[in-house]
């Protein structure tokens, strides 16, 4: 086959490297939306953030000394001081290249100025979070105290580091034994002793093999239980305490031989303990969530406003913006400068889409601000998307990791859309209205006698909402609700 050259011309999309960036920016969440700007300012010297949150904190010079001056009053480049007057008025001559955070806010550009707080109070710094206690450290600061020889103390030691996380040790004695070198001669009868030294310290419950085993040691060394539901209690959790967990009481009654207070008693003490005794101790930090945006109620309604703590403050350096100005400087400057002017524009454009894409669904969903979840009303993508004048991608970008901090709580913008379920009247329901009210039913009901699916699927249907049993049970498992046989009580 004899091979030639053609050429065509043919039409195509392409994404502007400006609409690439801003696509990017809006599906970031607040944190990778920081370190995006992060990154951008270590990349870029023509940006400038003025909400640095380090700007109170302790600065050393060259000689490990302790710098006085405030970060605003100290030059970090040569020329700073000339480009001061231009850093307080105006940035930049294009309306652009301005505060992210939106104008009228120069005033509080530097910090807290009218705080009432000098530079080297303890409170205008930033606090470093101390490391947590880990589960070893604890125990080990509990063993130095004790008078035991080096090699108890090695034995003991070698029994905390085989703990896990929960503090259980889920390794034999058997096979920690083998492990052992011939010639330091230990004896199986060492290791249940270190055994029995690790149990006794603090937090009780620790060192355990088996959850059985666990709650047996609180319940032996907790205060003020009578001896008649002690012995209840330890018998429940050594022989049957699967029948516990699955409420079988009456199986209970009869293998104990007791009635529904004695039963009840024990069952006060056994819920006393915490089966995971080791979960406190070095455990990871708490994840928080900082809200896009704020829903209020006002005289006129719901007002949506942006959270400013979220929003970051870029702008030109002055110093340099000067420089470009009279033209003193070009090439790589001024491709910096015109990267510095993009992301300022689509970082304000981002927070006017968010802001917007949150005012459409607070007007839809006023009656879930008014009245709570049971009054969400069915709400898609596309509904929002025709009101907007945008696409469905991109309101499907704005929602995600986007939060609102409302009177009911703090949700993410997905949360207020969901399907819908057929009413009688041949109207809707929200999904998020039913497990609303299968969450008040399942609260609401007697403990002795609780609501199977099917109940609550004919009491739904009492108020015009037709659901299936499987479908009560699956959101039942998506609320995270124990089946009827595990919510019953005593």
């Amino acid at each position: 086959m004899k091979q030639t050259l053609q050429l065509r011309t043919s039409q195509h999309l392409a994404l502007t490297p400006q609409l690439q960036q801003s696509i990017r920016l809006l599906q970031l969440s607040t944190l990778e939306l920081h370190q995006e700007i992060e990154q951008a300012l270590s990349d870029n010297p023509l940006l400038e953030r003025l909400d640095d949150p380090l700007d109170q904190s302790v600065r050393l010079l060259a000689d490990g000394a302790i710098n006085t001056a405030s970060p605003a009053e100290t030059p970090t480049e040569p020329g700073a001081q000339e480009a001061a007057p231009a850093a307080e008025g105006e940035t930049f001559d294009s309306p652009e290249v301005a505060s992210v955070a939106g104008e009228g806010e120069g005033d509080g550009d530097w910090g807290d100025v009218g705080s009432g707080k000098a530079p080297d109070d303890e409170d205008s710094r930033p606090q470093l979070e101390a490391s947590a206690t880990t589960l070893r450290e604890h125990l080990m600061e509990q063993v130095r105290v004790t008078c035991l020889t080096p090699r108890d103390c090695a034995l003991v030691e070698l029994i905390i580091d085989a703990l896990d996380d929960n503090g259980y040790l889920e390794e034999a004695l058997e096979e920690i034994h083998s492990r052992m070198p011939p010639e330091l001669d230990i004896e199986i009868d060492e290791l249940v002793t270190a055994l029995s030294l690790v149990q006794s310290l603090d937090p009780i419950g620790v060192g355990a093999r088996n959850a059985s085993e666990c709650l047996a040691l609180q319940i032996r060394r907790m205060q003020g239980v009578p001896m008649v539901t002690r012995r209840m209690a330890l018998a429940i959790v050594e022989k049957h305490l699967t029948w516990f967990a699955q409420r079988e009481f009456n199986k209970l009654k009869k293998a104990l031989d007791c009635d529904d207070e004695d039963l009840r008693e024990a069952q006060a003490v056994i819920r006393q303990c915490n089966p995971h005794p080791g979960v406190a101790y070095g455990g990871g930090v708490s994840d928080f969530v900082v809200p896009d945006v704020i829903v209020r109620r006002a005289r006129t309604g719901w007002v949506v406003t942006l959270n400013n703590d979220v929003m970051p403050r870029l702008r030109v350096n002055s110093m340099y913006a000067n420089l470009l100005r009279q033209g003193k400087v070009e090439g790589q400057l001024n491709t910096q400068l015109q990267e510095a002017k993009w992301l300022i524009k689509n970082m304000r454009q981002r927070f006017d889409t968010i802001l917007r894409v949150s005012q459409a669904i607070v007007e839809r969903q006023r009656n879930f601000f008014s009245h709570g979840a049971v009054a969400m009303r069915p709400l898609v993508l596309r509904e929002i998307a025709d009101t907007l004048g945008l696409h469905e991608s991109t309101i499907s970008r704005v929602t995600t990791q986007k939060y609102m901090m409302t009177p009911h709580g703090m949700f993410e913008l997905k949360y207020f859309f969901g399907s819908h379920v057929a009413t009688d009247a041949g109207g809707e329901a929200s999904s998020t209205a039913i497990r609303a009210l299968i969450v008040q039913l399942a609260s609401a009901e007697d403990p002795k006698c609780p609501l199977s699916d099917s109940k609550i699927a004919d009491m739904l249907g009492e108020q015009g909402m037709v659901i299936a049993r499987r479908t009560v049970a699956k959101y039942r498992e998506a609320l995270k609700i124990p089946p009827v046989a595990l919510r019953k009580s005593l």
